[in-house]
This record gives structure tokens, sequence and C-alpha cells, in this order.
């Protein structure tokens, strides 16, 4: 920022110093022409007055006329180099002021009866013309409006003997009269002088206008120093304090506008570290509230367990609406055993206390004893549980908890395919391994798919959950997730199903980048098959069935990070070679939603 500063401080520097040395530079010239001007116009006037005095009894067309001429012209350019020479200062005398210059007399004519304008000339030539000095270099331009009785000024390029270059001169002609016809006479003003003058003056002006533009550039830098220094320093406490330092503060020096900033600043970052610590305190708090009841909970629900199992057993199966009764209470202590055991597994998520027991297992076998475990849901439903597992997949995991995980997604799949087919499918890479579940039920309406994971959350809470779940088992399934360093994906469409992607290394400790299996579905709708757990045949990807023509486009797949899809695949007949998306940073939210 203090380099652009100076720099556009610069240019626009340079382009004012320019501007006013152009206007002081063109003043400086005029002033001198101008100057020049007048004194030329004052000598040419003092130099006909005394060439008429002289020439008042002399007809320039008797012989001997020339010899005179020249006398004449001597003595008027000696007297006009005296006066450059005599020392006296410029603007004390007008004459002075003139300078030196040269002098030429032509004889004109002004009879009755010649063209104005027109030289004179002499029988047998054209050259017969009376003059004095250098007569060449006067250009007819200038002689016509003499030769008429005007006085003329002309600016002309004259070569000098004494000068290396063309010098500028001003010529000033004006008619003289004598015994006989007048004649011209012409002072030629060199200007070199004044070129002299003008050259020192653009020196000094650039001289100036270098020494200006480094002030102005120190100026400006130091400037700019002052007030970034302190913007620097706000952005490097901010970038502290977003990093968690949150004692971090700006210092506040004098009572300006920077040092209000830096107040402003403290208290703000005060008010959010209040905040955050009575968000931590607080959670703290919920935590061990939460441990603590789930604790307590444990002794009585143990007694009334042991209560409501004497119950049962002593009931008559003959007393329907008792049996029945005993009956719910088991059933609804064990759902509420499992709700404990749920609070207490997110209570040592949330503190950090969750260790890993890591094992190199097979995963194809946890996926099996997953799907045992659901093997009552299963029947209960009458829903067809495929299996497509592959080749043996080696990978060093807490086989616990990805059980654990698989049970709650296909529990989750269960609970809302429809009786309708469910595949679940295993595929490895190099680096990683991903399991993916696939149901054919209601589906997830659009951006339910970044929600499924939050506690206690339901898509249809008036929907009865035949699993008996407790609403945290999407939760913890992130969580065990995420301590494997791995991602957690959901996918749904409203009548087309749920795919849910578990996405894990193969070594504990390196980094995801993609995963085996793509998240949308990209194969075709299996053929209809008989309830329970069976074996399918391999597949290119989970099952979906086609899109109607009107819901032929889509939204493609979005990254693990989370948002929704902004694609334009079919995900009826789409490719198999979908983009994989770029590893997360926070994977397991993510959603791909239509």
């Amino acid at each position: 920022m203090q380099l652009r500063v100076v720099l556009s401080t610069l240019a626009m520097s340079v382009v004012v110093v320019a501007v006013l040395g152009l206007v002081l530079q063109t003043q400086i010239a005029d002033r001198l022409v101008q100057g020049k001007e007048q004194a030329a116009l004052i000598q040419a006037d003092i130099s006909r007055q005394a060439l008429e005095r002289d020439l008042a009894r002399i007809d320039p067309d008797r012989d001997g006329a020339q010899a005179v001429l020249d006398d004449v012209l001597d003595r008027l350019s000696t007297s006009g180099q005296d006066a450059e020479s005599s020392g006296l200062a410029r603007g004390s005398d007008p004459v002075s002021d003139a300078g030196a210059f040269d002098a030429v007399l032509i004889a004109g004519s002004d009879t009755v009866g010649t063209v104005p304008g027109t030289l004179p000339t002499v029988p047998g030539g054209t050259s017969g013309e009376v003059s004095a000095g250098p007569a060449q270099v006067i250009p007819p331009q200038l002689r016509a409006p003499v030769l008429q009785g005007f006085l003329a000024t002309k600016y002309l390029t004259v070569a000098s003997s004494g000068q290396a270059a063309p010098v500028p001169t001003l010529v000033v002609g004006q008619p003289v009269r004598t015994a006989g016809r007048n004649l011209q006479l012409y002072l030629l003003f060199p200007l070199s002088a004044e070129q002299r003058t003008l050259a020192l003056v653009q020196s000094t002006l650039a001289l100036a206008a270098g020494v200006l533009l480094v002030l102005l550039a120190g100026i400006s830098s130091v400037v700019t120093r002052q007030v970034v220094r302190p913007v620097r320093q706000a952005a490097d406490v901010a970038e502290r304090f977003a990093d968690g330092h949150l004692d971090e503060r700006m210092p506040v020096h004098g009572d300006d506008e920077v040092a209000r900033l830096a107040e402003s600043y403290n208290e703000m970052a005060a008010s959010i570290q209040s905040q955050i610590r009575q968000l931590e305190e607080f959670g703290a708090l919920q935590r061990r509230f939460t441990s603590d009841v789930s604790h307590e909970l444990r002794t009585p629900l143990t007694t009334v367990r042991m209560a409501a199992e004497v119950l049962h057993a002593q009931v008559d199966p003959a007393e329907v609406t008792a049996a029945r009764s005993a009956q719910l209470l088991v059933d609804e202590l064990d759902r509420f055993e499992t709700l404990l055991s749920d609070l207490l597994e997110i209570s040592r998520l949330d503190a950090g206390m969750a260790e890993l027991g890591l094992e190199t297992v097979d995963v194809g076998a946890v996926v099996r004893r997953a799907a045992e475990t659901v093997r009552h849901l299963v029947d209960e439903t009458h829903t067809p549980l495929l299996l497509d597992l592959g080749d043996q997949v080696l990978a060093e995991i807490d086989p616990r908890r990805v059980e654990r995980i698989l049970r709650n997604l296909l529990a989750n799949a269960i609970d809302h395919g429809e009786s309708r087919p469910i595949e679940v499918r295993l595929a490895a890479d190099e680096g990683a391994l991903a399991v993916v579940v696939r149901d054919h039920g209601i589906g997830l309406k659009p951006g339910e798919a970044g929600l499924v994971f939050n506690r206690f959350w339901r898509a249809d809470p008036s929907r009865q959950r035949r699993s008996g779940g407790t609403g945290l088992g999407l939760a913890i399934s992130l969580e065990d997730a995420r301590l494997h360093g791995g991602w957690l994906q959901a996918w749904g469409e409203v009548d087309r199903g749920a795919v849910f992607r578990l996405t894990l290394p193969l070594r504990h400790g390196e980094r995801l980048r993609t995963s085996p299996l793509p998240l949308l579905p990209v194969a075709a709708a299996p053929a209809a098959a008989e309830p329970g757990i069976h074996d399918a045949a391999p597949t290119t990807g989970t099952a979906l069935p086609p899109p109607d023509d009107d819901d032929a486009g889509g939204d493609g797949e979005a990254g693990p990070a989370g948002g929704n899809g902004t694609g334009n695949g079919n995900t009826g007949n789409g490719s198999p070679d979908l983009p994989e998306p770029a590893p997360p940073s926070d994977p397991g939210t993510s959603s791909v939603v239509r």
C-alpha cells in the first residue's frame, strides 16, 4: 500500500511539475521576446532618425551613393556594438536592451507608376539595386510592406559567421526619407542572448523539478508510513486475534483518529472475548450436565429395567392388555438406555476424550457384521439388502466405531427406504476406501442433505422410526468419521432415495484427496430382489431410477466441504466419469441436493 501511494503521488507530481514547468517556460520566453521586440523597435526608431539626419542631403540615385550608404551603415552598426559592450545594465536604457544588431540599407522605389512592392531594376540587368549590408537575408515578404511605407517585423533564422548553427533573429524594417527616393532600413537583432537565458531557465526548472520530485517522494513515503503503520499493526493484531489469541489488543497512542480506531477495536475485541468465554463456559457446563445426568440416570434406569423384566416375566400371556403394557415398557426402556449411551458418547466426543482403537482389519467383514445387526429390521420391513463388497480391503481403522457408523447408515436407510432395495458397495484405491449406502425411498428435499447430521434433526417429525433411533446416530457417525480423518457425505432427491458415502484413509493419519466411489448415483436401478441380506453382482456405481423427461436436468456433485451442487449432469443416465470433489476443509457436512 505504501509503495502504491508513493508511486501514485510521484505520477501526479510529475504531471503537475511538467505542466507548471511548461507554463513558466512559456511565460518567460514570451516576456523575453516581448522585451526584445520593444527594445528593437526603439532602437529602430532611433536609427531611422539618425539616418534621416545623415542622408537629408543625399540622393541615392547619384553617383557615389553606394559609398555614402556604406559609410553611414558602418557608423550605425558601430553604435549598436558600442551600446552592447558599454556595460550598461539591462533595463536601465531601452537601447541597451536591444543589444547588438546588424543593419541593411536598400534603395527602394516610390515613384509614380511603379507597382507597390516591386523591386527597382536598372537597364541591362536585374541586380542594379543599391544596397549596403547583407541584403540577401531580407525576404521579399518583409520588403513588400516596407516599400509601401509601413513598419514591419519578422522572425528569421539567419546563419552567422560567428555561430556554428543558424541563430533566430528579429528583423525590423522601415522606410527612411532622403533627398531623393526613400530607402529601406532593416535592423537584424540576433536572439542568441535570449536563447542562452531560456536554456538556463530550462535547466534550472529541470533541476528544481527533479529536486522537488525527490522531496515529494520522501515526504509522501514518510506520511504514508505514518498512516500505514497503524493500519498494518491493526491487521496483524486482527490476524492473531482470529487465530485464537484473544488477549491481543492494539496499542493506543495520542488522541487522533488512529487512536480512536484502536480504542474501538480493543472494546470490540474485549466484547468478543467475553462472549466467547461465556459460550465456552456454557458449552462446558452443558457437556458436563449431559454427562452427569447420563451417569446419574444409569442407576435408576438399571433398577427400573430389572423391575420391568420381572413384570414382563410374570405377566400372564392370556392377559393381552397387561402383556402389551409390559412389552411397551421393556421396549421404551431399551430405547431410553440407547439414548443415554448416545448422550454419553456425544459428551466424550465434544470433550475431545474419544480415542481410536486402531486395528488392521478386513473392512468387508465389518460391513457384514453391521448388516447382521440390522437383520431383524430387514426381516420386519421385508427389505432387500444387497451387498457388493468386491475384493478384500484391509485398512487401519477402529472396527467398533466403523461398524457403528455403518449400522446407523443401514438403520436410517431401512427407516426411509419404503421396503425397496438397499445397496451397499465397498471399494478402495491406493490411499482410501469408501462405503456407499443407497436406498430408493422418500429421499431428501433440497437443502435437507446438509441437515441430516444435526443432532435430533428429523426430516419428517411425524414419521415413526422402525429402528427406534434416538436422533443422535448420524451425528455420532459424523464425529466417528472425523476421528478417522475421513468424510461422511449425503446426497438425496425426493422420491428417488438417498446416498450416504463414508470415505476413510487406508492408513491412519494420511490425508484424503478423493473418494474411490462417486457420491452421485450413476448406475441403472437394480432388478427386483427378494427380502433379506444378499450378495449383489458387481456394479459400476450406486443405482438410481431413470429420471422423467421433465427432470432430465440436474445439479452435479458438490465438494465435501458442503454446499449445493451446481453442475449440469443428468443423474438418471449420467456418466461414471463424474469429477471427484476437492479435499474438504470441514468434511462430513456436505450435501448434494437438487
